[in-house]
C-alpha cells in the first residue's frame, strides 16, 4: 500500500489548525509532523494537541520529522534524543526521521562517523524499546548524501527498525533517480515527493510524472507498505494542494494498476 500524506512543514507558516483541514479536503491520508515549529520538542500539550487534531480529522499521524542530527557532546545528544522521543510519543508517531550528522560523507572524519553510528545505534535501539521506527533523511550535507554511505551507515548499525526515507537528488534526471531508489528500497520507508527541475525550481507534480510513476512503480512492486509525503509545492501555496494531491493520488492508482 502507497499512503497519501503530507509533511507539514510544505507550509511552515501555518499553524497545525489550518494545516490538518487543509490535507483532509486534499483527500490526503497522513501528515509528517516537523519538529521545528509545528510539534516543538519538549512540548508535549503540543504533541497532544495536534495529534488529537490529526485523527479528529480522519488523518493519520505518520511520523515526527524531526531534526536530531547526533551531535554535540553526549550531555547534549542525551539530552535532545530524550525530547525527540518524548515529543514522538505524545504526537503517537509510528516513526521518527532523523538526520544522519551535519557533514557529508565524502568530509567528514572517521570519528564524526563512528560517533553518528554509534548514537544512531543506540537511539534506533531505544525506541524500538517504544514501538518507534526510525529513519533516515536521505539527504546532501550529512552522512545519506550518497547511496553508498547510506547502505553503509545502515549496514554498520545493522538494526531492523533503522529504515530510509528516499528523494531525488537534486539535477537527476528520472532514470538516475530511480537507480538510487533501487539500490535502497529494500530499507526504504517513506518517500518525500516533490517536482524540481532542473534544479530547485518548484514545478507541478505533474512535470515530472515520468519519475513518480517510475518511483510509485517501484514501490507497489516491493510488497510492503510505503508513505508517500508531498514536501514541497510551487510557491508554498496553500491554494494548489487539492490539484498536487489529487495528482499525486493518480499516479499512485496507475502503479497499483500497472502492479496488479
Amino acid at each position: 500500500m502507497l499512503r497519501p500524506g503530507i509533511c507539514s512543514v510544505t507550509y511552515r507558516d501555518l499553524p497545525p489548525e489550518e494545516i490538518v483541514p487543509l490535507a483532509a479536503e486534499a483527500g490526503l491520508e497522513c501528515i509528517e509532523w516537523g519538529g521545528d515549529v509545528h510539534v516543538a520538542p519538549g512540548v508535549p500539550d503540543l504533541a497532544e494537541h495536534t495529534r488529537v487534531r490529526t485523527e479528529e480529522a480522519g488523518l493519520a499521524v505518520a511520523s515526527l520529522g524531526s531534526y536530531l542530527r547526533f551531535i554535540g557532546t553526549d550531555e547534549q545528544h542525551a539530552a535532545r534524543a530524550e525530547v525527540t522521543l518524548a515529543s514522538a510519543e505524545h504526537l503517537g508517531a509510528p516513526r521518527i526521521r532523523v538526520w544522519a550528522g551535519t557533514e557529508d560523507s565524502a568530509e567528514a572524519s572517521a570519528e564524526h562517523r563512528e560517533r553518528v553510528t554509534r548514537r544512531l545505534r543506540d537511539f534506533t535501539e531505544r525506541a524500538d524499546k517504544q514501538g518507534i521506527e526510525v529513519g533516515l533523511e536521505f539527504h546532501r550535507g550529512t552522512l545519506t548524501d550518497t547511496v553508498d554511505s547510506t547502505l553503509q551507515l545502515l549496514e554498520d548499525v545493522a538494526h531492523p527498525n533503522l529504515t530510509t526515507y528516499w528523494q531525488p537528488n537534486v539535477g537527476l534526471d528520472a532514470e538516475e533517480a530511480l537507480k538510487t531508489l533501487r539500490a535502497v528500497r529494500s530499507y526504504v520507508s517513506t518517500i518525500h515527493v516533490f517536482s524540481w527541475w532542473p534544479r530547485t525550481e518548484r514545478l507541478p507534480l505533474s512535470e515530472r510524472s515520468e519519475l513518480w510513476r517510475g518511483v510509485f512503480a517501484e514501490l507497489a512492486e516491493s510488497g510492503r507498505d510505503h508513505d508517500v509525503l508531498l514536501e514541497f509545492v510551487p510557491d508554498d501555496a496553500p491554494e494548489v494542494l487539492a490539484r498536487e494531491a489529487a495528482t499525486l493520488r493518480q499516479l499512485i492508482d496507475e502503479a497499483g494498476t500497472a502492479a496488479r
